[in-house]
């Protein structure tokens, strides 16, 4: 990164000196060869003090600088992911390898995710700047007084589904009945899907977060992202049909961006950055996604390049919709957080006046 030149004005303290005493030393000789030999040593000096601004990464590397004026602070923060890293995350991880990440003036360090991510848990208690998570999360964890909000969703269509063998015949979510339905018995879906369907003899267990139990049984069902379990289980023979859980309108945003109320408060200009940098990398992975793929898949070599190849073509209609272009990345509305926040209520998820949908998100720092 080039660093700017000092003006010549602005010599160190220890350079002054070092001019005074040799003007000392030359007060013996006359007078106009005093002027002209000190002159000359304040040049030299002046001189030298403008070499030294040369910054270390340039004298080691010899890297050029460039017309893009460089971050004069760097910011380093931390953002969580809510599961290991796939498709859903290839915004994130493009913003990083393309660099909008450092052009914002942000280090991002980020963490993979699991089970266990606790995303809500550690943007509440300011472990971590950022996080990402599903609308539905951020309401309940608001309803329990966390003050997470979410500053950027990605996905306008939810891509939860229910997976199906095709031998089944079931071929909507309203004729689940006499399966096994593996599936977190405690997340919001669950527990609307519960309210909404008859589910005639289904037992519900456990989800094991693999595929090897559908595969081996017909008689047995389970959740999943559309862009990934159901292309798994096709690649290992099995006959997966995906239904959408958004088919019975149970929609929230998902992989969104979250930050802390308190973040931004406190720091509007690095939220705003951040939300630049990860728009022009979900921008670019739809686009473009062979770099970011390749480096998904060196984190989480199960996510084969052709997983991740299907995953962003799955991704790419649930991003883009008539309403939500290109260029209108990460856009939310009002009418889908209150929607959500009455569906969440309905199913005893969370308690009527509980939360404020509107104080959930805010798209302030979207530059659309």
């Amino acid at each position: 990164m080039a660093a700017s030149v000092r003006p010549e004005s602005l010599i160190t303290p220890f350079r002054k000196i070092r001019i005074m005493h040799l003007a000392y030393r030359l007060h013996s000789l006359p007078r106009r060869l005093t002027y002209f030999f000190s002159l000359a040593m304040l040049i030299g000096l002046i001189g030298c003090s403008a070499d030294d601004t040369t910054t270390p990464a340039n004298s080691e590397t010899g890297s050029k600088s460039t017309n893009e004026a460089p971050a004069t602070t760097v910011e380093k923060v931390q953002l969580q992911l809510n599961w290991f890293p796939e498709a859903e995350h290839g915004g994130f991880y493009t913003a990083d390898i393309n660099g909008h990440y450092k052009a914002a003036g942000i280090e991002v360090t980020i963490l993979p995710g699991g089970p266990n991510a606790a995303m809500i848990q550690k943007v509440a208690n300011g472990d971590v700047e950022f996080a990402v998570a599903s609308a539905d999360q951020v309401l309940t964890g608001r309803a329990a007084e966390a003050p997470v909000v979410a500053i950027f969703a990605p996905l306008q269509f939810s891509p939860r589904c229910i997976m199906v063998h095709e031998k089944s015949g079931i071929k909507s979510l309203e004729e689940l009945k006499g399966v096994t339905l593996a599936m977190s018995a405690g997340a919001a879906f669950a527990q609307y899907m519960k309210k909404k369907l008859p589910l005639t003899d289904v037992q519900v267990v456990p989800y094991p977060g693999n595929v090897t139990q559908f595969l081996l049984d017909d008689n047995y069902a389970q959740q999943g992202y559309v862009f990934s379990e159901p292309f798994v289980a096709q690649k290992e023979g099995g006959d997966p049909v995906a239904l959408m859980v958004s088919g019975l309108g149970f929609n929230p945003y998902t992989s969104i961006l979250i930050t802390n109320e308190k973040t931004i408060k406190e720091k509007p200009e690095l939220v705003k950055n951040m939300v630049a940098a990860v728009t022009k990398g979900w921008q670019e992975y739809l686009d473009t996604p062979e770099a970011t793929n390749k480096k998904i898949n060196e984190l989480n070599p199960e996510m084969g390049m052709d997983i991740l190849e299907y995953g962003v073509e799955a991704l790419k209609p649930l991003c883009v919709t008539e309403e939500v272009d290109l260029s209108k990345m990460g856009a939310m509305t009002a009418k889908r957080w209150t929607d959500l926040a009455s569906q969440l209520v309905e199913a005893e998820v969370i308690e009527a006046g509980s939360v404020k949908p509107e104080e959930a998100f805010t798209v302030e720092f979207l530059s659309n």
